[in-house]
């Protein structure tokens, strides 16, 4: 495989072992590669269609249940601004802490100032580099990501 021929394999594969990802993206070809790219190193993917799925599928959540989220941002019913700002206003205890990083295919300035002001930790240009989503997870990952 890609990262394999790299050296990179075990590396990433000992960064997201056992991770578990809430994965909200729109698009279901994005959807199928980013979900393959991460189960493919052993993290457990939990997929949302959009903003308002990611939501209600974390409130459903025990508490601690995702080390991280990767959130699309231009979405049908809710965009992931929108989602990010409502997840953050939950009152449970892993909603202001949970790392959510921000997938879009805007990575003006501007674009990257609002998904942190909406309280995103870290914006990533769509395609994605799964080399630089996989160093994003690993500094702000939980649990599994160290």
């Amino acid at each position: 495989d890609y990262y394999a021929s790299r050296g990179l394999g075990d590396v990433y594969k000992r960064q997201i072992q056992d991770l578990r990802v809430l994965l909200v993206e729109d698009n279901e070809l994005n959807m199928e590669i980013a979900e393959y790219m991460l189960t493919d190193k052993g993290a457990v993917v939990t997929k949302a269609y959009n903003g308002r799925e990611a939501l209600e599928k974390f409130e459903a959540s025990d508490p601690g249940s995702f080390d991280v989220i990767l959130m699309d941002i231009m979405m049908p019913e809710m965009d992931g601004l929108e989602t990010t700002k409502a997840i953050r206003g939950l009152s449970r205890e892993d909603a202001g802490s949970v790392p959510i990083i921000a997938m879009s295919a805007n990575a003006f300035a501007d674009d990257i100032t609002r998904s942190k002001a909406a309280g995103m930790n870290a914006h990533l240009s769509k395609p994605l580099d799964f080399e630089e989503l996989f160093r994003t997870i690993k500094r702000y990952g939980g649990a599994g990501a160290s």
